[in-house]
């Protein structure tokens, strides 16, 4: 049983930045896949970023591209998602997931149905 714990968010003037982390236990960290989606209010959940195994492939959403970076550190079983410039509209709960793949990453990654596991979120507010 995989569990995700995420942590970093918080309250942020728009321009500044947030680190979030995610710590897994209960697994072999470095066999799964893992993504960053998140959900404003009224809104449905979206993608925002995913990164392989082998943290060789990142993905991320056009929301957030150029301004966030994915990355991972298999030795402390933890994925990371830096974001920059932030703005009023990235205000949302940030969930951490992850999914099993015998392959670096899967070719979806950015489906939130490739995933088995998910963390608790934590809130991002981004003031203006």
């Amino acid at each position: 049983q995989v569990q995700l714990v995420e942590s970093g968010g918080g309250l942020v003037q728009a321009g500044g930045s947030l680190r979030l982390s995610c710590a897994a236990s209960g697994t072999t960290f470095s066999n799964y896949a893992m993504g960053w989606f998140r959900q404003a209010p009224g809104k449905e959940r979206e993608f925002v970023a995913a990164i392989s195994r082998s943290a060789g492939r990142t993905y991320y959403a056009n929301s957030v591209k150029g301004r966030s970076t994915i990355s991972r550190d298999n030795a402390k079983n933890t994925v990371y998602l830096q974001m920059n410039s932030l703005k009023p509209e990235d205000t949302a709960v940030y969930y951490c997931a992850a999914y099993y793949t015998d392959y670096d990453i899967s070719n979806y990654p950015e489906r939130g149905n490739e995933y088995g596991y998910w963390g608790q979120g934590t809130q991002v507010t981004v003031s203006s």
